[in-house]
């Protein structure tokens, strides 16, 4: 690209064969020019940010509702760190840090208001008719939902931005096809079949890059929001080793400090232990692989970005541990119970009643298909924050659920 802006730097630098070359990007569904300052994806990094769909994100649940307390992650909180460890990835493993970025800041688009509770609900409110995924609808958002645009829907992100998206937890379909653990949700087999994202291949570096850093994130700072919330204390964490070791180790050198300090400072330990063993185990499988090339990579019948496997035995420790004593807490588990029945009450009402829904969305629904009525419907509850969704059930119905 040669531009009045050329030498000023905006991303056009060197990087490793195997990593994504923002000057080779395979272009947008629809055609645009190119931009004189940014690369592609540094491009759609910066459509991302501006969207409305990540805006929601401020209020929608990680694992405390919001108004539980100001401090608690959400999921916008949560992706900007996610974003922030897969750029140090990429940037050890000379990949495009800006892709990287991209794909971690819109992973979780599609969640919906409460968390996996949400989703969970709306997939079986959606069950006749394909069921929710929140990947597919993270897809959904960037190629349809979004209207900010004058010339299309969405926000016409470059290929490899939305190949990351779809596909940074690996491959969805085996080699002829056939879908690899659940079955492909068609907003993805429908959109690839115009605009192949080579559904069957491994995603790039910076995907996978990103999709580990969502482990590392989620992984360390549901503790700290644990131990914020009263749920975890530090003792509870002696008996699991990923944590319980690196506490050892804080309590033995500074056994003065006290404990929010000490969960801060076991926080922070156990991202660098993490991070740290990425750089080293995928840089050893770069080293075995020798990819020469991106395709390299695409083609490499494995995931790259990867623990060792000692750390991921200690990762599969503490996730069972999460899953037991903070997901399942019961205290989590009867907000989760009021959560699910706001969103089946609001989408039974809205199936049922379009004209409840506000403009921009009801028009024609009453008239429509009813997989058509139900997959809009899908795209109105999955958009709202938390806040909203409580907001839409109070307007609606006598009673409304408390959430804490």
């Amino acid at each position: 690209m040669t531009s009045s802006f050329d030498g000023i730097g905006f991303g056009y630098r060197p990087r490793a064969v195997y990593a994504c070359d923002p000057s080779r990007s395979r272009g947008r569904f629809y055609p645009e020019p190119e931009s004189p300052t940014r690369t592609p994806f540094q491009r759609d990094r910066d459509r991302i940010i501006h969207s409305t769909a990540f805006r929601r994100l401020k209020h929608k649940t990680q694992v405390f509702i919001a108004h539980e307390g100001d401090h608690y992650r959400t999921r916008l909180t949560h992706t900007i760190e996610v974003s922030q460890i897969a750029r140090a990835l990429a940037r050890a493993l000379s990949v495009d840090e800006d892709l990287a970025e991209a794909i971690a800041l819109v992973h979780d688009f599609g969640h919906t208001p409460f968390g996996h509770t949400g989703e969970d609900a709306l997939d079986e409110m959606m069950a006749p008719w394909g069921g929710f995924d929140h990947n597919a609808q993270s897809l959904r958002i960037v190629t349809r939902v979004e209207r900010r645009y004058a010339e299309f829907d969405g926000l016409n992100l470059s290929w490899e931005t939305l190949e990351g998206l779809v596909k940074h937890n690996g491959p969805l379909v085996d080699s002829e096809g056939r879908a690899l653990k659940d079955p492909v949700p068609a907003t993805i087999l429908n959109f690839s079949s115009l605009f192949d994202l080579e559904l069957g291949k491994f995603a790039s570096i910076e995907a996978q890059a990103a999709a580990i850093a969502d482990d590392i994130a989620y992984n360390t700072h549901d503790i700290d929001d644990g131990l914020r919330s009263g749920l975890l204390t530090l003792d509870m964490l002696e008996d699991v080793a990923l944590p319980g070791g690196i506490l050892a180790q804080v309590r033995e050198r500074y056994p003065a400090l006290d404990p929010v300090r000490t969960g801060h400072e076991l926080m922070r330990r156990q991202i660098t232990a993490m991070v740290e063993d990425v750089i080293t185990n995928s840089r050893a499988n770069l080293a075995a692989l020798a990819p020469n090339s991106l395709q390299d990579v695409h083609d490499a019948g494995q995931t790259i970005v990867t623990f060792s496997d000692e750390m991921a035995a200690l990762e599969k420790e503490l996730k069972a541990f999460l899953y037991a004593n903070l997901y399942r807490h019961p205290d989590v588990m009867a907000v989760r119970r009021n959560a699910d029945q706001i969103v089946r009450d609001l989408f039974g009402r809205y199936f049922a009643n379009p004209r409840d829904m506000p403009e921009g969305w009801r028009e024609g629904l009453d008239r429509a298909d009813e997989r058509i009525k139900a997959r809009d419907v899908g795209d109105f509850i999955a958009g709202m924050t938390d806040t909203y969704a409580v907001k839409e059930h109070r307007r609606l119905f006598d009673r409304t659920p408390e959430l804490g």
